[in-house]
């Protein structure tokens, strides 16, 4: 494994290859594909956490065990496409890297094996940084070690090789462009991910999943089941909470019992997430819903989820289910813990085949 000082380059020995950049907090990492003149195409060139999937290049989050990656399949990348920048920046808002620089490790991305790291140094006020770069050159692909910096976060980055950036209408934006809570409430779209964080500091330490519905149809009751599945580091199933088994993690998740019919205002069944005792091989859950009767979600009227602090009562994050499809299961949300220790919730409102949580499992574990 070679140590890369800037400016240095390696040749690239594996045709796939995975850039993770890992630093002690919490970072943003992404990539964007670039054209000879060093722009992107369009904005579908710019790969990050809510834009996961580009041609010939993915971003992949690490799921709470490993810091997050730019993965790069150099026989998918596109023609005209000469190079991919792996970029990086703390997750809270106007953190600098000074003290915490990031390390970039150059990975073999189909058997993990490391090709080579970079560590850039004498950091200060940067935001931002282009850490490594994938390039073409004379008809192979190499990487390069970079460590540019920007001092006005991701945002500066993407502007800078032609991406329009756009600031979100709720919620409040990190310099990472992140969504966070530091301007109180969040309507989340769907894929959309909030980072469970204020001030830059973690915010919560229970909180409950408040999931309703109403017959679409008036005096027509529908039983929907709300759930709750935990899964490890490796998408291995833990436990799932549901009526028929409350508690689960050592008391640290429990559901508030069965509702037969949805009628009524307010959430129909909750779920309390106790996020301080979570044990640590659990890193993420999924919120699904199921129609144990057989209705389907065509029938269902007003859909949501919404994750509230559950020591104050203050609704934090709300999403609301559009678009239902004649199907039995919903997953409706997912939150994920970071290898920093910080939980991030992303909408789903991904609709599956089944009438119970048990038929959820498979589907779900490929969904996080």
């Amino acid at each position: 494994m070679t140590a890369m000082t800037p400016g240095s380059n390696i040749p690239l020995s594996a045709a796939r290859v995975a850039v993770d950049v890992a630093a002690p907090v919490r970072l943003d990492v992404s990539g964007l594909l670039l054209t000879a003149d060093g722009k992107v195409r369009s904005d579908d060139d710019f790969i990050f956490y809510n834009q996961p999937s580009g041609p010939g290049v993915t971003y992949r989050a690490g799921g709470g065990s490993a810091p997050d990656a730019i993965v790069v399949d150099t026989t998918a990348v596109p023609p005209g496409i000469e190079k991919i920048v792996v970029t990086a920046s703390p997750d809270a808002a106007g953190q600098t890297f000074q003290g915490i620089e990031p390390t970039a490790t150059v990975r073999n991305a189909d058997d993990g094996s490391a090709l080579a790291t970079f560590t850039p140094p004498q950091l200060g006020a940067e935001t931002a940084l282009v850490v490594i770069e994938i390039y073409l050159r004379n008809g192979a692909w190499k990487a390069r070690a970079v460590g540019q910096g920007y001092a006005n976060g991701l945002a500066g980055i993407a502007t800078d090789f032609g991406v329009s950036v756009e600031e979100p209408a709720a919620g409040a934006v990190g310099g990472s462009g992140k969504i966070n809570l530091d301007k109180g409430r969040v309507n989340l779209q769907k894929n959309q991910t909030v980072s469970l964080v204020k001030g830059g500091a973690p915010l919560l330490s229970r909180v409950r999943m408040g999931l309703g519905w109403e017959p679409a149809f008036r005096g027509k009751d529908i039983d929907l089941d709300a759930s709750v599945i935990a899964y490890g580091p490796n998408r291995n199933h833990l436990d799932s909470c549901y009526f028929g088994k409350l508690t689960i993690l050592n008391g640290a998740i429990k559901h508030s019992g069965d509702n037969l019919t949805g009628e009524g205002a307010g959430d129909d069944e909750t779920i309390i997430v106790d996020l301080g005792r979570i044990p640590a091989e659990a890193t993420g859950l999924v919120f699904t819903v199921n129609s144990f009767t057989g209705q389907k979600f065509n029938e269902v009227a007003k859909a949501y989820c919404r994750l509230i602090d559950d020591a104050s009562g203050e609704e934090l994050v709300r999403f609301d289910l559009t678009g239902a499809e004649p199907q039995t299961g919903v997953m409706m949300a997912k939150l994920i813990k970071q290898f920093t220790g910080e939980w991030e919730m992303t909408a789903m409102g991904e609709f599956v085949k089944s009438r119970t949580v048990r038929g959820m499992v498979k589907p779900a574990a490929k969904a996080l």
